[in-house]
C-alpha cells in the first residue's frame, strides 16, 4: 500500500511523548480490558519484555525528547508517510478518524476525535501509570490511545507476525474501534469477567470488525483537502493484518508463549480465528453494523 503524496497530514491528532518520564511501574487502578492482549499474556509469564531498537520509529533515550513540533514539521504530506514511519501512524490516525466522523455523520451523531500518544518506556493516563510491554490502548478515562511505535517490531520478533504498513493500521483501528464503543456506550455492557463468549471478548472481537470495517473504506477516506489518503490496499496488505489477528488470539497466546495449556475460562480476546473472522466481517461488509457481536450467541 501507498499514500497519495499530494494528500495532507493532520498532526493535531497526535501528542508525541516519547522520552518524557522514562519506564514506569503499572499501577493506579491498570488499563482494564480495552488494551491489546499483551498485558494478559505478560501478566501469565510473570514479567514484562524489552522493547527492540531499530524499529526505524526514531527510537528516543530516556534522557531525549522528540516533540509533537518535530512531529509536526516533518509530518505534512502522504509524501512524508511514504518515507518517515512516524509520520505512517499520522497517516493511519487521520484515515481511521476520518472514516469514523463520517460514519457517525450518516446517522446523525457527531464523532469526537480521539488523540494518539506516542509514548517510550511508559507513561501516564487518568487509566493508572503502563509500560511499554503493556503494549498499545486505549484509556476510556480520558478518551485517548497510547502506542510505543516500537510495538510494531515486537509483533514481528516475539509473536511471529508477518508486519508491514497495514498490521500498524490494524493495531490503530482496532485501539479507535475502542474508542467508537465508548462513545456508543457499548463499553458500558461490560461487566467484566473472562471467558469464550465473555462481555470482554466480545468487546475485542467487536474492535476487530470496526478495524475491518475501516480497512474496507481505507483508499476512499478524503483529507480536509479532499484528496484520498492511502491507495492502493493489496490483499497481502489484508493477509499481513488477519495474520497480526492470529498471533494476537487467546488461544494462539496461551499456547506459544503462556506454557503450551490452553485455558478457555482465561479467555479475554478471543481466539486466533473468531479475530480474524470478525476482522474479515468488517472487511468484506464494510458495515459497522454487522459487528453485532453482542447480539449473537456464534461468535466464531
Amino acid at each position: 500500500m501507498q499514500f497519495n503524496e499530494d494528500a495532507e497530514l493532520d498532526t493535531s491528532q497526535v501528542s508525541d511523548q516519547r522520552g518524557v518520564g522514562g519506564r514506569v511501574a503499572l499501577g493506579g487502578g491498570g488499563l482494564g480490558i480495552v488494551g491489546l492482549i499483551i498485558y494478559f499474556v505478560l501478566s501469565q509469564l510473570g514479567g514484562g519484555v524489552e522493547l527492540p531498537t531499530g524499529s526505524g520509529f526514531s527510537d528516543v533515550g530516556r534522557d531525549q525528547q522528540v516533540g509533537s513540533d518535530a512531529i509536526k514539521a516533518k509530518c505534512k504530506t502522504g509524501a512524508d508517510a511514504n518515507r518517515e514511519a512516524d509520520c505512517r501512524a499520522v497517516a493511519f490516525i487521520n484515515s481511521i478518524q476520518g472514516y469514523w466522523t463520517d460514519q457517525f455523520a450518516r446517522s446523525g451523531k457527531t464523532y469526537q476525535q480521539a488523540q494518539t500518544n506516542f509514548f517510550s518506556g511508559g507513561v501516564q493516563t487518568r487509566c493508572g501509570n503502563a509500560t511499554s510491554a503493556v503494549g498499545p490502548f486505549y484509556c476510556p478515562a480520558d478518551g485517548q490511545v497510547y502506542i510505543d511505535l516500537n510495538f510494531f517490531k515486537e509483533l514481528q520478533e516475539k509473536f511471529g507476525a508477518t508486519g508491514g504498513p497495514f498490521v500498524e493500521a490494524y493495531v490503530l483501528a482496532h485501539e479507535y474501534g475502542h474508542h467508537v464503543q465508548n462513545l456508543l456506550g457499548t463499553s458500558d455492557r461490560v461487566s467484566g469477567g473472562s471467558g469464550p463468549k465473555s462481555d470482554s471478548v466480545r468487546l475485542e472481537l467487536q474492535a476487530d470488525c470496526y478495524a475491518g470495517a475501516w480497512a474496507n473504506h481505507a483508499t476512499t477516506v478524503p483529507t480536509a483537502s479532499g484528496k484520498p489518503l492511502i491507495t492502493g490496499v493489496t490483499q497481502e496488505d489484508v493477509a499481513a493484518a488477519l495474520d497480526a489477528a492470529a498471533r494476537i488470539g487467546d488461544d494462539y497466546i496461551q499456547r506459544e508463549l503462556g506454557g503450551g495449556r490452553v485455558d478457555t475460562t482465561q479467555f479475554t480476546h478471543g481466539t486466533s480465528a473468531q479475530r480474524q473472522k470478525w476482522y474479515n466481517q468488517g472487511y468484506e461488509s464494510g458495515d459497522p453494523a454487522r459487528c453485532g457481536t453482542f447480539d449473537t450467541n456464534d461468535l466464531g
